[in-house]
């Protein structure tokens, strides 16, 4: 009886002993077990259960802490990022892109293997080998000519690595390999795939419990003939069955639309975005349903945007509801009982309500809502320029010709304004000056700006008037000719030169008369000629010098085109 007993105990510990010892998915890559109920509840398409059994020796688990972690990868430690298009709406599709970071110095080139990058230092020193792992010569000598599943390789639950990939990068990279291998675990399910530095995966939430949710993904390398662990990581993604909704609002004038602070009688435009990556909603009827809060009503609209003009200072609510007709399998027709006529069928009334419930459009509705407060404020509504005069240079003039803008606008006072000088297409910006804006006299909204140009030339001129909640802005082409020749400076010189000219012509108009004409005594012929003298000078400054102002190259400004001159 005692050997019995032993022998059935040592039958016990050979059966139980691979038990204990085998590892499973979710040993692996769970931190708590998934029930039954909710992997089945929660089923994803081409996902398996993580009570499947994990491949330890081909790809060995380490815990956090490991110090085999330290030397995983060559030349420092990767990590691995993953990200996704959370929040998803029930029913749609996310994808999930988990990217992989190397060290210093290190990265993929175009066949998928890891080499370091040129005239880059990471402090260890130039590598004699190009590579830190070459895929594509371990590949090689995995397959060892014979092309087998087996000797390719194989995944953590023992099934191999699909064929067409192999043939694909053997055409396409020279028989390069993908060197990593990707385990993605959720909802008590994994997804394993082989792929480069990147890798991405959706899934359909058709099935997904509401709520938050975690994904992680486990990553191997290849390491010869078996697979090393480089990296980890999780991201927490939510499915919902709301319609996440965002709402941009812009305004003309508007200084800072973040503020949720806008002008008054001025349009403030609403543009709602729907976060919908998988167009999931692309072939639904969506209505927007607006109430702004200022006693106009409901504002019910088919249009993703929309126009609102606020009439009255204050604070008010905007809700806006989305509602999205979506389309989903309809549910089950139930036949009618017959009607108990002579002329029909017994079931031929119940195959006629069937078919027309199959040819039915069944759709689900699904809802987001948004709602921000707004604060309605004056401010600043238009702005335009309506004279340019030239500031008459004092002596001597300066070196940089003034122009002085006169600018109107409506509205609150400004309290600066900043000028921006540009070359006639108003696209090169030249120099920028701002200052506190100053009113005219006896005017609410009328001031003036005075602006010095460098040189002369045809400018386009912007002004910008601001204060704390508003911009408004104006804009004119103005052409600067710097000192005209009637100004002060040169009229003095040309004085001077004229004088010369008329003196010199005089004495040769002395000698010429001397010669043709017969001799006269001193005293009879010196008022003559001190008189012709006169006459000749006289004549010679109308000519030379002309007072009239009416010439002046102002008066001749050509329409369209302000001009100013200092």
């Amino acid at each position: 009886m005692e050997r019995a007993y032993c022998f059935l105990g040592c039958l016990l510990l050979a059966a139980g002993g691979p038990l204990a010892a085998a590892k499973r998915f979710h040993d692996v890559l769970g931190n708590e077990r998934t029930s039954a109920h909710m992997r089945e509840h929660n089923q994803l398409n081409g996902w398996s259960s993580d009570e499947n059994d994990w491949n330890e020796r081909l790809y060995p688990v380490w815990k956090r802490g490991d110090p085999r972690w330290e030397k995983s990868w060559r030349g420092g430690q990767v990590k691995a990022v993953l990200t996704s298009d959370s929040p998803a709406l029930v029913g749609s599709n996310i994808t999930f892109v988990v990217n992989l970071v190397f060290p210093r110095c290190q990265k993929e080139d175009a066949d998928g293997n890891i080499v370091y990058e040129k005239n880059c230092t990471d402090g260890a020193g130039p590598s004699a080998d190009p590579y830190v792992y070459n895929w594509t010569a371990w590949a090689e000598d995995a397959d060892g000519g014979n092309g087998s599943s087996h000797s390719y390789g194989e995944f953590p639950d023992g099934r191999p690595f699909p064929h067409h990939h192999r043939r694909r990068h053997r055409h396409h990279h020279g028989g390069s390999k993908c060197g990593f291998v990707y385990v993605f675990h959720t909802l008590g399910q994994y997804y394993q795939k082989l792929g480069r530095s990147s890798a991405s995966i959706s899934i359909n939430t058709t099935n997904v419990t509401l709520g938050p949710q975690v994904m992680e993904v486990a990553v191997y390398r290849r390491d010869g003939r078996a697979y090393a662990p480089v990296a980890e990581a999780k991201d927490v993604y939510l499915v919902t069955d709301q319609i996440l909704v965002f709402v941009n609002m812009s305004q003309k004038n508007d200084r800072n639309a973040s503020d949720e602070t806008f002008l008054r009688d001025i349009p403030i435009l609403f543009n709602v975005l729907i976060h919908d990556p998988s167009h999931f909603l692309s072939g639904s009827i969506i209505s927007y349903r607006w109430n702004f809060g200022d006693n106009t009503g409901l504002y019910i609209s088919n249009h993703r945007t929309l126009n609102h003009t606020y009439v009255f200072n204050g604070t008010f609510s905007v809700n806006l509801t989305v509602q999205a007709a979506v389309p989903g399998p309809c549910p089950s027709p139930t036949p009618r009982p017959p009607k108990p006529t002579p002329s029909l069928p017994p079931t031929g009334d119940g195959l006629l309500e069937l078919r027309e419930g199959l040819d039915e459009d069944c759709r689900i509705d699904r809802y987001g809502h948004f709602r921000a407060v707004l604060t309605i404020v004056e401010g600043i509504l238009e702005a335009s320029i309506v004279d340019v005069t030239e500031v008459l240079p004092p002596l001597p003039p300066p070196e940089d010709p003034l122009v002085d803008f006169l600018v109107a606008c409506e509205g609150t006072m400004p309290t600066e304004v900043c000028t921006v000088v540009s070359d006639p297409s108003c696209q090169l910006a030249q120099n920028t000056v701002c200052s506190p804006a100053e009113a005219a006299a006896g005017a609410a909204c009328l001031l003036t700006v005075r602006r010095a140009f460098r040189s002369p030339g045809t400018f386009c001129v912007n002004l910008t008037l601001g204060d704390d909640a508003s911009l408004a802005l104006a804009s004119t082409l103005v052409s600067v000719r710097g000192r005209r020749p009637g100004s002060p400076a040169r009229m003095a010189g040309g004085a001077l030169a004229a004088g010369c000219v008329a003196a010199l012509v005089a004495v040769i108009a002395l000698v010429v008369h001397r010669k043709r004409k017969e001799y006269k005594p001193i005293d009879n012929s010196a008022g003559v000629r001190g008189k012709g003298l006169t006459v000749f000078l006289e004549h010679a400054k109308v000519k030379f010098l002309p007072g009239s102002r009416e010439k002046d190259p102002l008066l001749k400004n050509q329409p369209g085109l302000l001009k100013a001159s200092a």
